[in-house]
């Protein structure tokens, strides 16, 4: 995979370089909740400026259907990105229309544009090889050179994440390359032990990760709504809790499996319930209640860890040498419900081993609860590429720089 460094060394003062970024941030309307994405690509952009390079920068945000939609513009991100840069950022009104043509014609040495949301045009992520091809052919003609770092994006097979690079010169940014690296440290050459915690909603969507990382883990630390299927694997009654009742035949083969390698697996042993979900726009205080992960009373739903599960796991993590954790413990949006999530964080803090934030809502949630980002390893920006990765699957936009 060839390095921006080796890219930068070459020369591209001039040239047209289209950055596939990953801007894809969480919004308030037009007010941006949480910039990470936006400063994790900093460094490549600013990089490839400095160099005297018209950088063209792309990315998707949310899920449009294939059509402009306002409410997914990312006219903000490209608004941020300026204040990040220091510099004007020009922001072309479509992808590969009349708009991204003239600005980027319009760019001089060293300068940025954006252009619009590449999901606003159905070739983007049309499973159509042709649709996404022809695509992937309009937005090179914007560009001289290719560069890769929208690692929260390389897990898709989309035109401007796995085409478009065969069609231009490639080479991978910063961003992508400081992923490829840390993830490596969890799957190649892995200091022990090794801790990882999973949490989140669903354990279906975590099923391929918990299955690949039953080989290398010593321990697996359990959280959020997916706990609750495999509390009800064990025979507890789980009330009104998220449950996943057709994952339950898998949940007990991987509990077998891990006790049959030596894995060890870690479950709550007490939870915080309430009888209903709270407000998360409000925030309004609720009645809830901490009581044992065996004993959970019927028409009550789990939230998040009790005080004896945080305790519980910050001791699983105090010696670890190695830990990767994606997912929160519980609803971390709302103050009765963080201490869980919070617990996690906190150990990760306090481990002298290196520490990944495998990114999505476990990103947010460190920022959300106030943590120093400096104080981890590494906080992934991309929760899905990493899951899939370790997961030993191929990542077609990493294949796609490689190529």
């Amino acid at each position: 995979m060839k390095t921006i460094d080796e890219l930068l060394a070459e020369g591209v003062s001039g040239k047209r370089v289209f950055v596939r970024a990953d801007l894809n941030v969480p919004l308030d309307g037009t007010t941006i909740t949480d910039d990470g994405r936006i400063r994790a690509v900093v460094p490549t952009v600013k990089a490839l400026a400095d160099a005297g390079a018209r950088v063209v920068v792309a990315s998707h945000l949310g899920r449009p259907k294939g059509a402009p939609d306002p409410a997914f513009s990312l006219a903000p991100a490209a608004a941020r990105l300026g204040e990040l840069l220091g510099a004007d950022v020009a922001f072309a009104t479509d992808t590969v229309g009349e708009s991204a043509t003239a600005t980027v014609a319009g760019l001089a040495d060293g300068r940025v544009a954006v252009i619009e949301n590449l999901r606003f045009n159905a070739g983007e992520t049309s499973k159509d090889d042709a649709e996404r091809g022809a695509f992937a052919d309009r937005l090179a003609d914007l560009a001289d050179v290719y560069v890769g770092d929208g690692f929260g994006a390389v897990h898709r097979k989309h035109a401007s994440v796995f085409d478009l690079p065969a069609r231009l010169p490639h080479a991978a940014g910063y961003l992508i390359a400081t992923e490829v690296g840390v993830l490596k440290k969890l799957t190649e050459d892995v200091q022990r032990p090794y801790a990882v915690v999973l949490g989140g909603s669903k354990v279906s969507d975590k099923l391929g990760v918990i299955d690949h990382l039953l080989e290398r883990a010593d321990r697996i630390l359990i959280g959020g709504g997916m706990a609750y299927t495999f509390l009800k694997a064990q025979g507890h009654e789980v009330g009104s809790s998220l449950l996943q009742e057709d994952q339950i035949p898998a949940v007990l083969e991987y509990l077998k499996r891990a006790e049959d390698k030596g894995v060890e697996f870690v479950l709550p042993v007490d939870v915080v319930v309430s009888a209903q979900f709270p407000d998360l726009k409000t925030k309004a205080p609720t009645e809830h209640r901490t009581v044992p992960a065996d004993a959970m009373p019927a028409g009550f739903m789990g939230l998040d860890n009790g005080p004896e599960t945080n305790k519980l796991y910050a001791s699983k993590l105090a010696d670890a040498a190695t830990v990767f954790w994606n997912g929160p413990m519980g609803v971390f949006e709302h103050p009765d419900y963080a201490e869980g999530t919070r617990a996690v964080a906190q150990a990760l803090v306090e481990s002298s081993g290196f520490s990944v934030v495998g990114g999505g809502d476990s990103a947010a949630a460190v920022r959300t609860l106030g943590f120093d980002e400096n104080a981890f390893g590494h906080i992934s920006t991309g929760g899905g590429a990493s899951l899939e990765y370790l997961e030993g699957k191929t990542l077609p936009g990493l294949a796609a720089l490689e190529g």
